[in-house]
């Protein structure tokens, strides 16, 4: 069937005409199990009551204005995401590649006022920032890169979980301005660092005059356990980015500064002109409020804790399964072989998961995931697995 969509995706052969929880349902009313929400957007579920209210409350009374003028919700939520992550105030846009695209602006300026002509930042290998041309830049994906030399200049690419690294950057280089780095990476295949990690990197930035640049974009919004990750870590960063789950679905980007950072960016520097509408400020407030309702971020910690230990359990025997790794409900499965094909067969299973790395599957199921789900998701993914590695 021919399209008028650019072929951007290598879509699966399925078409979803509506949603319930955690449960979707194609256009020939099979269901499906989502373990995917929407690539970690939707942790309330699809069509939750509290985002659908908000979205007809809203709807009802103004959409958009302009930021030329004061948005009520938008400073209603700026207030409650800075109480919640520490920071002192908000740029909002309308993706995760935006929130990044300000973060990294903002680590240019800082480096300009400390007279750097030409200011570096220290990126991480096998990370994902965005597909603009500068969050492609710093993203650590050679493939995400492929076509699109030259890239934007001033990113430091180095491995991962590697403090060393860094520390050999910032001796060899002194125009380092800032570190941007995942808690997790998710794209590079659910990748947990030690788990001082980041409060080294925070001791680093500290010494030598960084802004710690903190990509929550599939980390926050409660997917580990936390409201942000780095809250596992008792730090503070600079910058936080944060996009996805903070909307539901409705588009919403936001870049979140402190201190220093904070003050950098000023009328006319940067803008957007969607970012902060009303109607998607709306729904992130209701977001807010059902996390802390129905206790959800406590809970994400343990469902991961039981969907990683019921994995265990049944594929403990598997010579292919190499390791099996949560932090709340952010779970990475690594096969020892390429397992891309297990895609569409867990498909045809009614299971919607995901496959990073070519290696890795990635499960980032719905926050209010119940106990009957949580134990049919590994039972369908189990047998797949064992029966997949063992032909």
């Amino acid at each position: 069937m021919s399209s008028h969509i650019m072929p951007t995706y290598g879509r699966l052969d399925v078409t979803f005409s509506h949603g319930k929880g955690v449960w979707l349902w194609d256009k020939n009313n099979k269901r499906y199990l989502d373990a995917l929400s929407g690539i970690g957007v939707c942790n309330l579920g699809h069509t939750h009551p509290a985002v659908h209210d908000a979205i007809c409350m809203q709807s009802e009374m103004l959409i958009h204005s302009s930021n030329l003028y004061g948005i009520a919700t938008q400073e209603t939520l700026a207030k409650q995401l800075c109480q919640k992550s520490g920071m002192d105030n908000i740029f909002f846009g309308n993706s995760g590649a935006e929130a990044n695209e300000a973060a990294i602006k903002i680590a240019r300026v800082y480096g300009h006022q400390q007279g750097i002509e030409k200011p570096l930042i220290i990126v991480m290998e096998k990370s994902f920032h965005g597909r603009t041309m500068a969050t492609l830049s710093a993203t650590g994906n050679p493939k995400i890169q492929q076509g699109f030399t030259p890239l934007v200049e001033g990113f430091i690419h180095i491995p991962f979980n590697n403090i060393k690294a860094i520390e050999t950057v910032l001796v060899e280089n002194k125009n380092c301005v800032a570190i941007l780095v995942e808690p997790i990476q998710g794209e590079g295949g659910v990748n947990i660092p030690a788990s001082d990690y980041l409060n080294k990197i925070r001791n680093l930035c500290t010494q030598h005059q960084l802004l710690m640049m903190v990509d929550e974009i599939q980390t926050g919004i409660g997917r580990t356990g936390q409201f942000l990750a780095y809250q596992h870590n008792n730090i503070l960063p600079d910058v936080c980015t944060l996009a996805k789950a903070l909307g539901n679905g409705i588009p919403i980007g936001a870049c979140l500064a402190r201190g220093k950072a904070s003050t950098l960016l000023t009328a006319g520097m940067h803008g957007s002109t969607f970012g902060g509408n009303p109607l998607a400020c709306k729904v992130a407030l209701a977001v807010l409020e059902t996390l802390d309702t129905e206790n959800l971020i406590t809970s994400a910690q343990e469902k991961g804790q039981k969907i990683t230990q019921l994995l265990t359990e049944k594929l403990q025997n598997n010579p292919k399964v190499s390791n099996i790794r949560h932090q709340g409900l952010m779970i990475g499965l690594d096969i020892t072989v390429p397992c891309m094909d297990l895609v569409p067969l867990a498909l045809q299973q009614g299971l919607l998961i995901n496959v990073t790395n070519e290696k890795t599957i990635r499960l980032l199921p719905p926050l209010v995931i119940d106990d009957a789900q949580i134990e049919l998701l590994v039972t369908i993914l189990s047998s797949l697995i064992q029966k997949q590695t063992q032909q």
